[in-house]
């Protein structure tokens, strides 16, 4: 007859799955208990702690130039390709 053992087993990259998601759900708790204690304060919601999503903007006069134009750049001016 099978061991029951064996037949109830949970393999070992399971139970590391199962631990990574309570340790990643308390991370998330605290977390956003800081956040909020921040925004109480005033100091998260001042954008302390937000970052910027802002798209830099090209040289002024810049043109968008294609990548076999700035690969034929690199390689005359002497660069490894």
């Amino acid at each position: 007859m099978a061991d029951s053992s064996k037949i109830n087993a949970i393999p070992q990259h399971e139970v590391d799955a199962q631990l990574l998601r309570k340790k990643t759900a308390r991370l998330k708790e605290l977390r956003l208990a800081h956040e909020a204690a921040n925004a109480v304060a005033g100091s998260f919601a001042a954008g302390g702690g937000q970052k910027s999503t802002k798209k830099k903007s090209r040289k002024a006069g810049g043109k968008a130039s294609s990548l076999s134009d700035w690969l034929a750049g690199q390689k005359s001016e002497g660069r490894r390709g």
